[in-house]
């Protein structure tokens, strides 16, 4: 039954371009979009992939470091991108290697999630479902945040086309994995913890600072907490 899960993912492909047009067509409103995907990778982070981590690993200290080995690597190799004063000449292309990166964790993370999908309808059609529920709900944000975080380093829209389209179809290459492997849940667990890491980071450090610095107002105040409700608000209903 596992190849099921193939055409489940087909769905979260278009869940996620969705999110992506909507993130081009405001692209003028920018900032206010941050406010909301800050608020969304956060809770992603929290609400969704950390307890998965902490379900997989089944040992806490360890999930704790791989979430700060997370943080720091991401926090490290920005710093290493972005090693120079705000007027240099090469900081918009530093931007843009940060918009990829991130844009990558958001793609890799959307791999993981294919990858769920195909795994857990190996396991049988019931559980199938649910994980395909609740990746199918946040695709739509993934396709949002990539194209927010890219335009929020850089603001080339090619650019966040392209990723756009790389972490659309991760989803489904990661459940055609998915349909033919299996993962162990430790190894699964490990790389969602330092994924939460990154998520924590880029959401907290880049995106929420980048929304809320100027012009800051009660509508995007609204609008992060909003992200927050919603992706808890998932994560609830995934797991009745």
């Amino acid at each position: 039954m596992e190849w099921i899960a193939i055409p489940f993912a087909c769905v979260t492909v278009v869940a996620t371009l969705a999110g992506g047009a909507i993130a081009l067509r405001l692209a003028h409103s920018l900032p206010t979009l941050i406010a909301l995907t800050g608020g969304v990778v956060v809770a992603v982070a929290l609400f969704d992939v950390l307890p998965e981590a902490f379900e997989n690993l089944d040992d806490p200290s360890l999930t704790g470091v791989l979430v700060g080995a997370g943080f720091i690597a991401f926090f490290l190799a920005e710093r290493v991108l972005v090693l120079h004063h705000r007027d240099d000449s090469e900081q918009a292309q530093a931007h843009h290697q940060v918009g990829a990166l991130g844009a990558l964790g958001l793609s890799i993370h959307s791999f993981i999630d294919g990858l769920g999908i195909g795994l857990a309808f190996g396991l049988d059609t019931a559980t199938g479902l649910l994980v395909f529920i609740a990746v199918v709900s946040h695709d739509f944000a993934d396709g949002l945040n990539t194209v927010s975080f890219v335009l929020s380093q850089s603001s080339d829209r090619r650019q966040a086309k392209r990723w756009l389209a790389v972490d659309a179809l991760a989803p489904l290459f990661g459940a055609i994995v998915g349909s033919a492997l299996t993962v162990a849940d430790t190894t699964l667990g490990g790389i969602l913890a330092v994924y939460a890491g990154f998520f924590i980071y880029m959401g907290a450090t880049d995106l929420l600072p980048e929304a809320h610095s100027e012009h800051a107002s009660w509508a995007r105040v609204g609008l992060t907490v909003a992200g927050f409700a919603v992706i808890w608000l998932v994560t609830q209903i995934a797991s009745v």
